[in-house]
């Protein structure tokens, strides 16, 4: 757990190319002193470090990672904001291929009965420079290895490929001058090209999983027209200022955070919720930065800039997901850091296996340079990440932001899901039914009494009484002296007079009874409605003067999204801070079963932790879904928070950094789809490690045992990171069901 003292630092690191590299790259950075915890991602190519706060610090981990014989970027070099060309780093690759080729026509030849083999001097001047050239990047990055006593996939090409070249020299100048001798420069030539064909190819796919962040980096405008004092004016987004007036033109995007003041229109918030229909928006509604204005015209005040926006804060969500190493990656890092060293050794026996059973020195050779090429880990260090990359950028397509690589991965094994009601089963918007006055009176000077106590808070219930004060137009003063009794109530000075505003629980516990309005209490709990007290405290005591009674409605497909999370066999349970009777009336509604034990009533707000904890203890892996900020401790209790923000504001920023998981868009059967992508993404993982070991474990036999050339095994090493990438871009395809 980081301490509010650490610093967490991401750097960018070139060069990289297997899980191998990754372990020294991590191996190094803990070396450095004030380093807490080290997190390499090799698809990324970038690190996050957890480090104390030192002087010069970014600077001695920039140097290490040189040091190591890689190279430190800027963070976010590894994945530019911009589109590059498909064909970007084909060079290299392209004049391989031309010098390879025809090293390789005899190959051809032979299958056609011809005999199409160049001079010797040719095939020597045609591989030199594939080998030294454009295979330079292999003994830079194998002498780094070598030097920090480690291994790493360019020290098996560079090995492999070189000792299939001198053989080659070897056998050619020591040939009698009248004969052709069998040469192996095809051999490292076309593997060296097959190799960098891979790495280009594998480059280009992961460009692809990196596209959600381009593609929510592209949505920030560059330009705002900003209302100065001479009139409109354009001026860049980096210029804009809290409270600055902007004008947004129909079909472009609000380059920031704000609120609309002037005009009327409909946005298109689909890059924040998934919600592909427009929102309609009045003046004094939210408007999110990157979403697209529809209609006319119209004028906004900014309330959020830079980092703080929406679109800064998901942009950093899936970075910071993408980032992370799922817990999966460390038997990954586990194998990755023996297995060059066992390569190694397996490649030496091969070669003095073959040339003690009696096989020539070049054949031992040549089986020994197969193990080596074929044996690259390339694939095991990318099968994790990539898939994390696909999926969590899938996901934030659709409104499903995955903070961690952790949740991600827990995701699935969720069969328990403990629901907040209000504002996450219920719109979250009650309304004052009734106002039951214990004793006649004058109801509207008490219900402004109320409203005018309730005018600072911004709890769901108080915010129904100011509504319904409002609504007949009634005027109130300032109250004073104003305290919140957490999950309990108000209390305050309303015209000199001392008022409490709170649930039925907090009276009796006051030791006031309801008398009388006790059977009207317990009706309107029976249908469904939230009862709250009003009294008023004097120097005999304190007096009852009001019942409010509040109702709420089920999301719309609320009721439809449990029934579905019941026939996957999850449990559902409504945590409710209600009375029992209210609470089941709504739990009823929305097709729960209270007498199965799917309702929790009368839970405070620090309670809620502690049934999370209760239903863990219980042997379940649970899910914790909530909107506000007295949701965040139980989300951070439980082993996945899922957050359901709401782009407008509120208080769900809280409960968004204590989840795992955010939902943009407060609809219910988003948390399905959260764990529908988490399975997928899991099932890919493990599908891209199976296929990872299983390559090495079945290839490295049968190049051993001489049923593989080096040219096959190079082709087979490459093609072997492509398709573990190729099948996690099979994510990018996954849409959410009934959304």
């Amino acid at each position: 757990m980081t301490t509010p003292t650490n610093l967490s630092i991401d750097i960018g690191i070139g060069e990289m190319t297997c899980a191998s590299c990754v372990a020294r790259v991590e191996k190094a950075l803990k070396k450095v002193p004030g380093v807490q915890s080290v997190s390499v991602n090799l698809a990324t190519e970038s690190a996050r470090i957890e480090v104390e706060p030192i002087d010069q610090i970014e600077a001695r981990l920039r140097r290490a990672v040189r040091d190591a014989g890689y190279l430190p970027l800027a963070a976010n070099e590894a994945v530019d904001a911009s589109e590059p060309s498909q064909w970007a780093g084909f060079m290299p690759v392209a004049l391989g291929l031309a010098m390879s080729a025809p090293l390789a026509l005899p190959m051809a030849g032979d299958l056609l009965g011809q005999h199409w083999m160049l001079p010797s001097w040719l095939q020597f001047l045609l591989a030199t420079p594939v080998q030294f050239i454009l295979g330079a990047r292999f003994y830079k990055a194998g002498w780094h290895a070598l030097k920090a006593l480690t291994g790493n996939m360019d020290l098996l090409v560079a090995i492999g490929t070189t000792a299939g070249w001198a053989l080659s020299v070897w056998l050619w100048l020591s040939a009698r001058p009248d004969t052709m001798p069998h040469l192996y420069f095809e051999g490292s030539a076309v593997v060296v090209t097959l190799v960098l064909l891979g790495k280009w190819l594998e480059a280009r796919a992961k460009r692809q999983t990196t596209s959600a962040i381009r593609a929510l980096h592209a949505l920030r405008p560059e330009s705002a027209h900003l209302i100065g004092p001479e009139g409109e004016v354009d001026v860049p987004v980096a210029e804009v200022l809290v409270n600055d007036r902007l004008v947004v033109k129909a079909g472009e995007r609000f380059p920031v955070d704000g609120v609309l003041l002037e005009g009327h229109t409909q946005v298109d918030e689909s890059m924040l919720t998934g919600e592909p229909l427009p929102v309609v928006k009045d003046a004094g509604a939210p408007l999110t930065g990157g979403s697209i204005n529809g209609e006319g015209r119209v004028v906004m005040q900014v309330k959020a800039v830079g980092s703080e926006t929406v679109l800064s804060n998901i942009i950093r969500l899936v970075e910071d997901a993408q980032a992370a190493k799922a817990p999966i990656q460390r038997l990954v890092d586990q194998v990755s850091a023996i297995f060059v060293p066992v390569v190694l050794l397996i490649a030496l026996i091969t070669l003095l296996g073959w040339w003690f059973s009696g096989a020539s020195f070049e054949m031992a050779v040549i089986r020994s340079v197969a193990v080596l090429v074929i044996a690259c880990p390339c694939a095991l260090g990318l099968a994790t990440p990539a898939a994390i990359m696909a999926g969590t950028g899938v996901a934030a397509q659709f409104g499903i932001l995955i903070k961690d690589a952790q949740a991600l991965e827990l995701a699935h094994k969720v069969d328990t899901i403990a629901f907040d009601k209000t504002g996450t089963l219920t719109v979250g918007r009650p309304r004052l039914i009734n106002f039951v006055l214990a004793q006649a009176g004058d109801e509207k000077a008490l219900l402004a009494a109320a409203a005018s106590l309730q005018s600072g808070s911004e709890h769901p219930l108080a915010r129904a009484v100011l509504a319904a004060a409002l609504e007949q137009s009634l005027v109130f003063d300032m109250p004073e002296n104003v305290r919140s009794v957490s999950g309990r109530g108000t209390e305050g000075l309303v015209a000199g007079m001392d008022y409490l505003i709170g649930s039925l629980r907090w009276i009796q516990e006051l030791g006031l009874e309801l008398g009388n309005l006790a059977p009207r209490a317990l009706e309107l709990q029976q249908q469904g409605l939230t009862v709250s007290a009003m009294v008023q405290r004097t120097a005999q005591g304190l007096h009852l003067l009001a019942l409010l009674a509040f109702g709420d409605e089920p999301k719309p497909g609320a009721k439809k999204a449990l029934a579905q999370l019941r026939l996957q066999g999850i449990k559902t349970v409504m945590i409710s801070g209600d009375n029992r009777g209210a609470a089941e009336a709504m739990a009823r509604r929305l097709g729960l079963r209270p007498e199965a034990g799917e309702v929790m009533a009368e839970v405070l707000p620090g309670d809620k932790a502690t049934r999370v904890m209760a239903l863990k203890q219980g042997g379940h892996v649970v899910a914790m879904v909530g909107d506000g900020v007295n949701d965040a401790p139980a989300l951070a209790a439980a082993d996945v928070g899922i957050a359901m923000a709401n782009p407008g504001g509120g208080g769900t920023d809280v409960a968004m950094h204590a989840a795992g998981i955010t939902l943009m868009r407060g609809d219910p059967a988003m948390v399905a789809a959260a764990l529908e992508i988490s399975k997928r993404t899991v099932a890919k993982i493990r599908q891209n490690l199976f296929w990872a070991f299983a390559y090495n474990v079945a290839g490295i036999p049968l190049a051993a045992l001489g049923f593989l050339n080096p040219v096959v095994a190079g082709a087979a090493m490459a093609m072997s990171s492509v398709s573990v990438i190729s099948n996690a871009l099979l994510l990018k395809r996954w849409k959410p069901r009934n959304l």
